[in-house]
């Protein structure tokens, strides 16, 4: 007689598994960070604590009111701390190699006994308004240096606010200890002028072929430097970088003398090999000593804190103006009017100020 089969046996029998566990802490409980005080920022920033610095930084960029207002606050005090570091700005073409030359040349800062910030305004996001290059990937050497600070900040749709905001970004960071600031650029372009009223030495970086990048870049940017460092000057591209050199060189003396009375000159370098940086770095400081001795170093610092207190005016006469309520109601239909060429932009501009003024 043959034996029926059990069924409970079948391989289609689903035998019962071991309950999944969490990969969560249960025993995990989240902190609110601290909302500090203006006191406590101020001795978070004289001890050099950076985690104070970079929450002192955000309030500065935030766009919230209150804590725009507790961010001046703080700018206030640090005032009496600040003033005391080397600031120097760094612009270039795409591709020039910016940020491998601050992570090369920073250490020859560093190795003068300085500390240092490096601040970098990064092109931004037209989606998300973010900072998109990372400068923290890009610069090895100094992201984990314990002297050193950097911190990218997106340009944002308003160039002349990052710029402010960048500019007390500054202060804290002397406050915080740090005395020598890099300020690096998005590339050649409006930022330039902008950076270049923030700080005491401009510098700009050149490829090889500087011949054909010449032709694209402003003159005032030329103008504005007080010394051009062709980078990448190593391997196949030497003869071509002492050329460069020479061309910028030539180029210089074309144009007028520099209130500081500094001449600007041009030199090569390979922040890839670390040449030329030691150069580079014996020139701004000639250039601190000479500016110094001569009374222009702090009368040129006079004049920028007077061009950012007009610069604050504008910025929030305009931001006034746009949010008014006239204005709002208006605004649209009369640009749509110099749009059609119904009316002049001047008189579109005098009608919208009498609405801003009232009757």
């Amino acid at each position: 007689m043959t034996k029926k089969p059990d069924n409970k046996k079948s391989a289609l029998h689903i035998s019962k598994g071991k309950a999944n566990s969490s990969n969560i802490n249960q025993n995990f409980k989240y902190k609110r960070r601290k909302d500090l005080g203006v006191d406590d920022y101020i001795a978070g920033l004289l001890a050099g604590d950076r985690v104070i610095l970079g929450r002192a930084i955000s309030l500065v960029e935030s766009q919230q009111a209150k804590d725009q207002l507790k961010a001046q606050q703080i700018i206030e005090k640090c005032l009496p701390y600040s003033g005391n570091s080397l600031r120097i700005g760094l612009t270039g073409t795409p591709g020039v190699g910016k940020s491998t030359f601050i992570d090369c040349f920073g250490q020859e800062i560093l190795q003068a006994g300085h500390r240092l910030a490096v601040l970098a305004i990064d092109p931004s996001s037209q989606l998300t308004k973010g900072s998109i290059l990372g400068d923290k990937t890009r610069m090895q050497q100094l992201s984990v240096h314990p002297k050193v600070f950097v911190r990218p900040s997106p340009a944002g749709a308003s160039l002349g606010g990052v710029a402010r905001k960048t500019r007390e970004t500054v202060i804290l960071c002397e406050t915080a200890g740090f005395d020598a600031i890099v300020i690096e650029t998005v590339g050649v372009g409006q930022s330039e002028t902008a950076v270049h009223s923030m700080v005491d030495f401009f510098l700009l970086l050149l490829l090889p072929n500087a011949g054909d990048e010449l032709q694209g870049i402003k003159r005032g940017v030329m103008e504005m430097a007080d010394l051009i460092a062709i980078n990448k000057a190593d391997g196949d591209n030497i003869t071509a970088a002492k050329l460069a050199k020479k061309q910028c060189r030539n180029g210089l003396h074309l144009f007028p003398p520099k209130p500081s009375d500094w001449v600007a000159t041009a030199e090569t370098c390979s922040a890839l090999e670390g040449k030329g940086l030691d150069k580079i770095w014996q020139h701004i400081q000639a250039y601190r000593r000479q500016t110094t001795i001569n009374g222009y170093f702090q009368e040129h610092r006079k004049q920028q804190a007077k061009y950012w207190m007009e610069e604050s005016i504008n910025e929030q006469l305009k931001s006034l103006f746009m949010s008014h309520p006239s204005i709002q109601q208006q605004f649209k239909a009369i640009e749509q009017q110099v749009i059609e060429g119904k009316i002049s932009p001047f008189r579109a501009a005098e009608n919208l100020i009498a609405l801003f003024k009232g009757p």
